[in-house]
């Protein structure tokens, strides 16, 4: 065995640009196989991480109507326009009349571009600010690192009050971010006073909430106004409770708008389980798709890597004629070829995970989430680099060990 490893090893490093331009084609085949399937891992982490931001008990009422597209592809289809927004009014309604035994929040987006600013520091404008009630904390399980929530005075008077996230308040206080409480920071040109600093979150693909400014619902109604679309989030006591639930705030918000019966909502009931299931099942074809390039792939390298096989049997005719006058036997010259075929996969295929696995990760670095290493995809791939090996070298390894000595040796 280590005999025709080192022959193998050989062979590799006499030649040196063919057997390297063989192991870059394995390498970028198996790199977009493991890039694929490492970032829709990452893509099932972020979906996760961000609904379990809202608990199994909690379902949100949208103006955006979300359903999965009835033509091929399974894809999302999101339908909104401006007369189905949720206004303040339905919303402050629906918190009034749902008499379920829950926890009703309510919440609007100001916007996703605000500058904050605490002496000379000042952030990029990519800060999101939302107006919140005095629920939103509780529902969304988020916890203060320093400070306190809005008072009922604040939100009732919509005071200049705010409480930052983790990330902003070390941005613009140092290290010191939970001496940020009491303090005044502008966001925009407007003075707040900091009442909280939410503990850090992991980060997610819908909502960064370590770069969220909080504010009363109130005060971002006053300060920004306009035509938004306000966000419903209704938490039960009991999880099995929750389609029962989500039923009856169907029932009621189609009251509250007056839809008459027989036609369709224009709005949207969101339980997160069921996003979940259709966001997991578009990530699903995204690993089917890149299984199918896998396939392409692997089926270029056989041919590929059996080529250069066959060339090598060829230009190494003499040496395995003289092998084998030399007593050589057609067991050891077909182990030595198809030793040498597994080698030069298993280079391509190492590299190529690596890479395949730095790029896919780069989705993660992206969505501020954590480096995922696809440990079942890596051993798929080190077999299949494997099996790559051994079907491109058997013919090639058959062909060397079926030459007959005599032959080989009167080569040129």
């Amino acid at each position: 065995m280590l005999f025709n490893l080192n022959l193998a090893l050989r062979a590799i490093r006499t030649n040196r640009l063919r057997s390297v331009l063989t192991i870059v084609i394995i390498g970028l085949g198996i790199m977009a196989l493991v890039a694929i399937l490492t970032a829709s891992e990452v893509l099932k982490s972020s979906v996760n991480t961000s609904f379990s931001n809202m608990g199994a008990n909690t379902f949100q009422i949208t103006s955006a109507v979300l359903n999965k597209s009835k033509r091929g592809g399974g894809g999302i289809h999101i339908s909104t326009n401006q007369s189905q927004l949720i206004s303040y009014e339905e919303a402050s309604a629906f918190k009034e009349r749902y008499a379920f035994p829950s926890t009703v929040g309510l919440s609007v987006t100001g916007t996703s571009a605000a500058t904050v600013r605490k002496g000379s520091v000042q952030t990029n404008p990519n800060i999101r600010v939302m107006g919140v009630d005095e629920h939103y904390l509780a529902i969304s399980e988020t916890k203060l690192l320093a400070g306190r929530n809005f008072s009922p005075y604040e939100l009732q008077r919509g005071s200049y009050s705010c409480i930052i996230g983790s990330t902003l308040a070390r941005k613009l206080f140092g290290k010191n971010e939970g001496d940020a409480p009491g303090s005044t920071v502008s966001i925009g040109n407007i003075a707040y006073y900091v009442a909280g600093v939410m503990e850090p979150k992991g980060g997610s693909m819908m909502m960064d909430a370590n770069n969220l400014v909080l504010l009363p619902l109130q005060n971002a109604r006053a300060i920004y106004g306009g035509e938004k679309p306000y966000l419903i989030s209704v938490t039960v006591k009991d999880a099995m409770s929750k389609s029962v639930a989500a039923e009856e705030a169907e029932g009621l918000f189609r009251n509250i708008r007056k839809l008459p019966p027989g036609t369709e909502n224009n709005f949207a009931v969101n339980q997160n389980n069921a996003l979940i299931e259709t966001l997991m099942e578009i990530i699903g074809y995204i690993s089917w798709t890149a299984l199918v390039i896998g396939i392409i792939t692997v089926l270029g390298s056989v041919i590929g890597l059996m080529n250069i096989m066959l060339v090598s049997v060829a230009e190494r005719t003499r040496e395995i004629g003289v092998s084998k006058a030399l007593g050589a036997r057609s067991s050891a010259i077909k182990a030595q070829f198809l030793t040498e075929s597994v080698i030069i996969s298993l280079l391509g295929g190492s590299a190529g995970i690596v890479s395949g696995i730095l790029m896919g990760n780069l989705v993660s670095l992206l969505l501020k989430g954590s480096f995922v290493i696809p440990w079942i995809w890596i051993m798929m791939a080190v077999s299949l680099c494997a099996i790559v090996g051994i079907t491109s070298g058997l013919y090639p390894a058959v062909k060397a060990s079926r030459l007959d000595p005599i032959d080989a040796l009167r080569y040129e």
